[in-house]
């Protein structure tokens, strides 16, 4: 079905799978919300009602549902588009101009009544996987530069009061902490003003009614944007939550020049009547095989804390034969390896091989790495310059920067003006030579420091990061099987923009394989477990302090995308046979962990056992966690889901074979107890064949 309409009542549906998202255009020309939620099959029974003024302080505007509200007339609720006109007009006010169809996408025209401005509201359905894209087109026709100073993509209206809002909250180190709220009068403001880390919180929504991971409804969009966002969550006093989101107006000011046109971030959003667990499935699903390249992602070995600075291609070379003892498939030189780069504050922006340490350059590492049939990667950090590097002396212009100023350096570093054409082509160039040179498989693309001190143009915030984005993407089209993953110190970039151009996150630099739970069970919500890093570092761990058993480890990392990040040369015998043990075994299930469907179990005992499912097909697998046990030192049951009721299952827990229908395994589960702190366990589930 996909996109229904009923021309004579200007009335218009996106039919997805299970869910119907229904809006028409009134007797004003106003673009009408009428219904989210659970498929109404038949569009002809929604009408558009004539609305009217209840007082002169509830005008029409006021209480229309509008998909897309502008800035002026009597309306005082949040605005998505706010524009300024040559001369000193502030308001627009716009007319319906029809509509287009185009296979999966709705275009809406509007256009101002006064003013060669048009506006063109977009809508996708992605009929498979219950979901919807809105975003919004701008174009100034006119002579004279139109001035905007909000571009939000898209309102949505949620016909419910007292909802409950859910996002995550952090810093470096602790990043996607879940946390939830009650909406209630008012608003509530999510954000980021950094420029490039989203540390603070993620641009996504998640509203729910009562919901479980399995019952209750839940209304849920995510922005795809690594910069500058803003999301208004509002309770109205007319007894419905009205969301938004899309680019923070804080500094932001985008001047549109004559035949200029502006293409705003999409929303991808969704309705569930199941719960959470359906929300995630269906982003999940989409992002897989929508977004994400195909393949199963290598197992990486990392060298950062096995050298930090003090990289020498000997070393490396050493490193690099271990990691391929223990079963890694791709090594990564991290920091280090360029310019004067001995410590944070020198050779950022002199991206030549620093001949100390590499003496011929890094082909005889590149060439050993390659002869043990491992892939080959290394760290950048194009965005930043540091103040001692060659770069900055010759062009000090090239950074943000006010010269009545002195510039703002964090972790010793400046951030690079990208978007000015010399540094976008300088960046582009300077990637494609390594990538032209060096025979590399894998970017590791960081971005250690936020913006400050950004130019007179107020666009900077937006469009720096569409720059990363266009150089990546330029990239790829020159050298398609080059992987590349998204870094902003830890997990400061994790979002639906970055994913459209990077391959994997990395989640966080809080490697802690206890807390490294949390932080995944979080992102888990609403991005794809193909795309999340994970890796087995060292203990005591640097940051937490934590010793936790490497069993423990493997199998907090084995949850995503599989990396190590360990002095592997300290490695005893033990250590070592343990790590190519459970490596293979990764192996062996990666193609569950990364391309099945992900399940937050519930756990049921005092102590408190982290569960998490995974099915792909025929195959599944339990990851279960007992961090710490408690007084009783009770054991937990497993309940298990997506299994077929009628048919039969083999469950393998450790050494025990069990056999046992779905529903048995759904409805009654099967008692599981770990002992001591830091236990854990992968069950293996697979559907025998009749």
């Amino acid at each position: 079905m996909g996109i229904v309409i009923n021309e004579l009542k200007n009335v218009f549906a996106l039919q997805s799978k299970n869910n119907s998202y229904v809006f028409g255009i009134d007797n004003m020309g106003l673009v009408r919300h009428l219904y989210w939620g659970s498929k109404i099959e038949n569009v002809d029974d929604f009408d558009v009602p004539t609305l009217v003024e209840v007082s002169t302080n509830d005008p029409v505007f006021e209480i229309t549902k509008e998909e897309f509200p502008v800035y002026g007339s009597l309306r005082y609720k949040e605005h998505c588009l706010k524009a300024s006109f040559i001369d000193g007009c502030r308001e627009l006010v716009y007319s319906y101009e029809g509509y287009e169809v185009d296979g999966n996408e709705l275009v809406i025209k509007l256009k101002d009544i006064h003013y060669d401005f048009n506006m063109n509201l977009h809508y996708k359905v992605y009929e498979e996987y219950d979901l919807i894209e809105r975003y919004v087109t701008i174009k100034n026709n006119s002579e004279n530069v139109i001035e905007i100073e909000k571009v939000h993509s898209g309102q949505f209206h949620i016909p419910y009061e007292d909802l409950t809002f859910s996002n995550v909250h952090g810093h470096w180190g602790a990043e996607q902490q879940r946390f939830t709220q009650k909406v209630s009068y008012g608003k509530i403001v999510i954000e980021n003003r950094r420029g490039i880390s989203t540390h603070n919180h993620n641009p996504y929504f998640i509203l729910d009614k009562n919901a479980t991971e399995t019952t209750g409804e839940v209304f849920f969009g995510a922005l795809k944007l690594s910069g500058n966002f803003s999301g208004v969550i509002e309770q109205t006093q007319y007894g419905e939550t009205l969301v938004q989101l899309g680019i923070n107006s804080h500094d932001f000011l985008l001047k549109l020049n004559q035949g200029e046109e502006f293409i705003s971030p999409a929303i991808i959003a969704g309705y569930s009547n199941s719960g959470f667990e359906t929300m995630t499935h269906n982003l999940h699903n989409f992002a897989k095989d929508n977004v994400l390249r195909s393949g199963l992602r290598p197992v990486l070995y990392n060298s950062w804390e096995a050298t930090e600075f003090k990289v020498s291609c000997d070393e490396q070379i050493k490193l690099a034969k271990k990691a391929k003892e223990i079963g890694a498939e791709l090594f990564v030189v991290d920091d280090g390896w360029f310019g004067e780069r001995h410590g944070i504050d020198n050779g950022l922006g002199d991206w030549y091989v620093n001949e100390e340490k590499f003496p011929n350059g890094l082909n005889p590492l590149i060439n050993e790495v390659k002869a043990m049939d491992m892939m080959f990667g290394i760290w950048v950090e194009p965005e930043m310059v540091n103040p001692l590097s060659n770069l900055y002396k010759e062009h000090p212009e090239w950074i943000y920067h006010f010269d009545s100023r002195e510039s703002d350096t964090s972790r010793g570093q400046y951030v690079l003006d990208v978007t000015k054409k010399e540094v976008k082509d300088f960046i582009y160039n300077m990637l494609d030579n390594l990538l032209t040179t060096y025979d590399i498989d894998y970017i590791k693309w960081d971005a250690n420091r936020p913006m400050s001190q950004t130019n007179l143009e107020r666009d900077v915030w937006y469009k720096h990061i569409e720059a990363v984005y266009d150089i990546v993407k330029n990239l790829k089209l020159k050298h398609p099987n080059v992987l590349f993953e998204a870094c902003a110190s830890g997990g400061g970039r994790i979002d639906y923009g970055i994913l459209g151009i990077f391959d994997d996150f990395w989640t966080s630099d809080n490697t802690d394989a206890y807390d490294r739970l949390f932080i995944q069970e979080n992102y888990s919500y609403i991005y794809p477990i193909k795309a999340m890093r994970a890796w087995v570092t060292d203990c005591p761990n640097f940051l937490s302090r934590r010793i936790i058993p490497m069993k423990f480890r493997y199998h907090s990392a084995m949850m995503g995308t599989l990396g190590i990040g360990c002095n592997i040369l300290k490695f005893s015998e033990e250590e070592i046979e343990l790590s190519k043990g459970l490596i293979e075994e990764y192996k062996n299930i990666r193609h569950i962990v990364q391309e099945g469907d992900f399940y937050r179990l519930e756990n049921n005992s005092k102590n408190k056992y982290k569960l998490y499912q995974y099915m792909n097909g025929k195959e599944g697998l339990v990851f279960a966690f007992l961090p710490q046990s408690e007084l009783g030192h009770r054991g937990t049951t497993i309940k298990f889901r997506a299994l077929e009721k009628e048919r039969t299952y083999l469950v393998k827990i450790d050494k025990n074979v069990i056999v046992k229908t779905g529903r048995y395994l759904m409805n009654h589960g099967l008692e599981l107890k770990l002992y001591g702190d830091y236990d854990s366990i992968i069950i293996k589930i697979s559907k025998i064949e009749e």
